[in-house]
């Protein structure tokens, strides 16, 4: 049996147990419960440490385990209806309104009812992830020297030149910040370079997570169309010139959620556009290690030649490993280094160590390469068979791009079907779906959805999928 479902198992056994012993009684000892459960003594460990967490056991050192005194909550039931007053006063005079709907990000984030088919994750399946080589740069990470140290504020020297690295061109360790994933990266740019209630341009549509983050700081987010080849030079010349931005945020590679890839043509244009305008590019770069085996040469990193500092870079390794390798990078030339820096610190600190030292350790093994590897093909297949099957079992439903890298499909629904009612219809049918409202920033043009091909199962789970969602829309439909 698989370990975390042995401790989970026995934990349970032993909640029922307990009402056998009276307050402050002894448990049975660690050897007596391995043999009467047949676990290991590892999972003994981890059940009572899990009890003990939820305040229902606990041990004395070279005693053994007992039943806890039960918690009493006696407390006055409260009152927090002012503080909905004091919420909506303090944004009174906001340029902009703060108040934060994490919607769109919880949809990737919330695991579905069991037995229903995930099409809206945003992490790659537990069987895609290189979990055995993780553990293993766990392992070494703490036996090395000073490994539960502080880091420098920075990151490890060591990770900051592996992301300069990456990057390319001509930035070295001292261009690079080691941030606690993608997501705080973004939030630290955009706290950096805009004040509240700036104009902030974003690509249409585009990340919910960013969106999110720009609103949270009192941003105003400003549509820049994208087509196949990323974002419309054009459009986005106009735009800063009618708004006046200072910024403009873009994913250039396999962009979320239509999967577009900005053609390095197009990526010197756009630097060259914010830089006439005196702006900044946020580059998402979150989707480099997520390409597929049939991609053409991707282009490089716009900050990889950006001698003037006008792209600030984003780029993290979870979206390749795990939802909890929570490391990525910040890139940028010149004063706004500084800025960023200031930030993270007074935000966080550092990023803990024991997580900079395992990167180090999994990005330098062999595993590592091969786990790129493997996720390049097994991404492939899954793309393939999806695509495949949306053509075959949904005609009506628009599939505009096929992408070369990620992990999702961006399509459009039929006249007639609206996104909530589908939504609802799917889960009916035992599928869960990613709505397309949350990636625009203004009115949609249609209903749209994204499908998410990387936490699924696999090929099989992905064809069944889609023939629920046949179902689906037969009923939306009517």
């Amino acid at each position: 049996m698989h370990e975390r479902s042995s401790v989970t198992e026995l934990a349970e056994s032993l909640r029922v147990e307990l009402d056998r012993y009276p307050v402050g009684g002894k448990l049975p000892s660690s050897r007596a419960l391995v043999e009467r459960h047949r676990v290991s003594p590892v999972t003994v460990s981890r059940a009572l440490a899990q009890l003990v967490a939820e305040g229902l056991v606990v041990t004395r050192p070279g005693a053994g385990a007992y039943r806890a005194e039960p918690r009493t909550l006696t407390a006055r039931p409260g009152d927090t209806s002012w503080q909905e007053v004091a919420l909506s006063a303090d944004g009174a005079t906001d340029p902009a309104p703060r108040a934060v709907d994490a919607g769109g990000v919880l949809v990737s984030l919330t695991a579905p009812p069991t037995g229903v088919i995930d099409f809206s994750g945003g992490y790659l399946d537990p069987g895609l992830r290189p979990e055995r080589a993780m553990a293993a740069a766990l392992a070494r990470a703490g036996r090395r020297p000073g490994a539960w140290g502080s880091p420098p504020v920075d990151g490890l020297t060591e990770l900051r030149s592996w992301f300069a690295r990456e990057i390319g061109g001509t930035l070295t360790a001292a261009d690079v910040l080691v941030t606690a994933g993608g997501q705080t990266a973004l939030t630290t740019a955009l706290r950096a370079l805009a004040a509240p209630g700036a104009p902030v341009l974003v690509e249409s549509p585009t990340y919910t997570g960013m969106l999110a983050i720009a609103r949270a700081a009192g941003l105003r987010p400003v549509p820049v169309p994208v087509d196949p080849d990323g974002v419309r030079p054009e459009l986005l010349a106009r735009a800063f010139r009618a708004t006046g931005a200072r910024v403009f945020v873009c994913q250039p590679l396999f962009q979320n959620p239509t999967g577009a890839l900005l053609t390095a043509d197009r990526g010197r244009e756009v630097v060259d556009i914010a830089h006439s305008f005196g702006a900044f590019v946020v580059e998402d770069d979150f989707g480099r290690r997520l390409v597929h085996e049939d991609a053409p040469a991707l282009p490089a990193p716009l900050a990889a030649d950006d001698p003037d500092g006008v792209v600030v870079h984003v780029s993290s390794l979870t979206k390749a490993t795990s939802p909890s390798l929570r490391v990525g990078a910040l890139a940028a030339r010149g004063p706004v280094l500084e800025r960023l820096r200031a930030i993270q610190v007074v935000d966080s600190f550092f990023v803990p160590r024991p997580l900079q030292e395992t990167a180090l350790e999994l990005v330098g093994s062999p595993a590592w390469s091969r786990h790129l590897r493997g996720v390049c093909a097994e991404l492939t297949a899954r793309r393939q068979t999806l695509a495949a099957a949306v053509l075959r079992h949904l005609p009506e439903i628009a599939l505009p791009h096929i992408p070369s890298g990620g992990y999702h499909l961006w399509l459009r629904l039929p006249e007639g079907a609206g996104e909530a009612a589908f939504l609802s219809a799917a889960l009916r049918a035992g599928v869960a779906v990613t709505p397309g409202r949350p990636y625009f920033s203004a009115e949609p043009p249609a209903a749209h959805i994204r499908l998410s091909f990387a936490g699924v199962a696999g090929r099989t789970e992905i064809t069944e999928g889609v023939r629920r969602l046949r179902t689906a829309l037969d009923e939306v439909l009517g």
